[in-house]
């Protein structure tokens, strides 16, 4: 017997305050606003850890085609807060392997999509009832990934769906070394024992920009701080570390943290540039206007 339990329904489009017939360049910008704004590393407003995690989520199931298919088929007259209770055979079914990130995801979402194990997934080679063997055919795959999941690398398991099959789960061990674009070969994986090509890809991120094995990032500074130099602290994948700030810095310029990027295929890491925004204080006291008045008559 089965017995489905109700979960709280997620409204992904409200959560990223797009309509329901946003593009995928909508939901990606609207996603990089969103996840820039209440990032841990960003925001200090109480309760932006769950508010992130709610936006990754929310931009998991609309960026994919295929999983915002499903989520549609629940129709637009729900709303945020009601239960959901899968009908019988609903079943999400092992399109995903709730690891990593993903293991913070909702009950809702899992109750959607469902979740996997590992193992041989392309046992029996045919036709199911058949009793022939498929054509040995290679398949191309495009797999996003976080940009913390592409720099510690390990197993990461995707969905795969072959033509005229039920999507399956297939784990890849990603390498050291990963870089937008790298490629990775899995020998014997797809239907008839053809490979598998994966194409990887790195999603978008609030804080950092990718560059090859390098990584760019801002950091807001005050004048004061540009004018005289001394030490920021500046958050990097691997945690918080402290910067030393030159003297007269100016707003735009980039300073490199060697070996904080991302890590290359051999040995070591490309490097962080830190990209300096000089913020002006948009209200002064009438002390703080003085001050600045009496530096404006020096110049003179």
């Amino acid at each position: 017997m089965v017995i489905n339990m109700a979960v709280q329904y997620k409204d992904y489009y409200e959560i990223l305050g797009v309509s329901r017939a946003a593009s995928q360049d909508e939901i990606r910008k609207a996603y990089r606003r969103l996840a820039k704004k209440h990032h841990p590393d960003v925001s200090k407003e109480k309760g932006s850890d769950t508010r992130y995690k709610e936006i990754n989520e929310a931009y998991e199931v609309l960026k994919d085609p295929d999983k915002r298919v499903k989520y549609d088929t629940l129709g637009p007259h729900w709303q945020q807060g009601q239960d959901f209770t899968p009908p019988p055979g609903w079943g999400g079914g092992p399109d995903v392997e709730f690891g990593g990130e993903w293991s913070s995801f909702s009950d809702f979402f899992k109750t959607i999509f469902g979740g996997g194990g590992f193992g041989d997934v392309f046992a029996g080679q045919g036709v199911p009832g058949s009793g022939t063997r498929m054509m040995r055919r290679d398949s191309e795959v495009k797999l996003e990934l976080p940009l913390e999941e592409a720099a510690k690398g390990g197993l990461h398991t995707f969905s795969f769906r072959a033509p005229n099959q039920s999507a399956q789960t297939v784990n890849v061990n990603l390498p050291r070394g990963i870089v937008e674009g790298s490629r990775i070969r899995l020998p014997g994986k797809a239907p008839g024992g053809g490979d598998i090509y994966v194409t990887l890809h790195i999603a978008p991120h609030p804080v950092f920009e990718v560059d090859g094995h390098n990584l760019v990032r801002g950091v807001k500074v005050a004048p004061w701080q540009a004018v005289l130099g001394g030490t920021v602290s500046v958050g990097t994948l691997d945690g918080s570390v402290d910067m030393k700030l030159p003297p007269g810095t100016q707003s735009g310029q980039k300073l490199r943290l060697k070996g904080k990027g991302l890590p290359k295929r051999n040995e070591g890491s490309g490097d962080l540039f830190v990209r300096i925004e000089v913020v002006i204080p948009k209200h002064l006291t009438e002390k703080q206007k003085r001050l600045w008045e009496e530096l404006a008559e020096l110049e003179k």
